[in-house]
């Protein structure tokens, strides 16, 4: 079941729920809006004739730092990734979606390709897949309010927490780096 903001104001207060920092001006009747944050990796389109998963060959890509106050600007047909400005994560009996914002979304802006849902116990700075399928560019700029968070609570609690499982190491992951088996 998803929660309201009640709920989600009381998972927060009880830690089953963690936004960093949380604003109550971002939390909506069942959802919890989040900005982008300042880190932006793109890919060097030119150093690569093509991207083979298969064969594990993958773009070039470079980080960029947007200042507060400047903008990055998403050109059409572009992807990008970028970083949530807040710190989320949620116990062993709650699980979080990510979904665009609407207003965004009819301009062109897409804030994930595939990776919407935060398993349980997962605590991390999301990174966003921006996808601009408009024609024209996009202005984006740190601290703007691009997606939002959808919570649920769980039947039962998992049998063992995100981080458990081995497959994600939330102290030294790095969310900009190609695939791994």
């Amino acid at each position: 079941m998803f929660l309201s903001d009640t709920d989600i104001k009381k998972g927060v207060a009880s830690g089953a729920i963690i936004i960093e920092p949380f604003d109550e001006k971002q939390l909506q009747v069942a959802s919890y809006d989040v900005a982008l944050g300042n880190e932006f990796e793109v890919v060097d389109r030119h150093q690569i004739e093509a991207s083979d998963p298969a064969m594990k060959i993958f773009p070039t890509t470079r980080k960029l730092r947007v200042e507060d106050g400047e903008t990055f600007v998403l050109h059409p047909g572009e992807n990008v990734l970028a970083k949530q400005k807040e710190f989320i994560g949620v116990d062993n009996e709650h699980l979080i979606l990510l979904s665009g914002k609407s207003s965004l979304a009819r301009i062109g802006l897409v804030v994930h390709n595939t990776a919407m849902l935060f398993n349980p116990g997962h605590k991390f700075f999301p990174t966003f897949e921006l996808v601009n399928v408009s024609n024209i560019p996009i202005i984006l700029r740190p601290g703007m309010m691009v997606a939002q968070l959808l919570f649920a609570r769980l039947t039962s609690p998992t049998s063992q927490s995100y981080a458990e499982t081995g497959r994600y190491d939330s102290e030294n992951s790095n969310h900009f780096a190609a695939p791994k088996e």
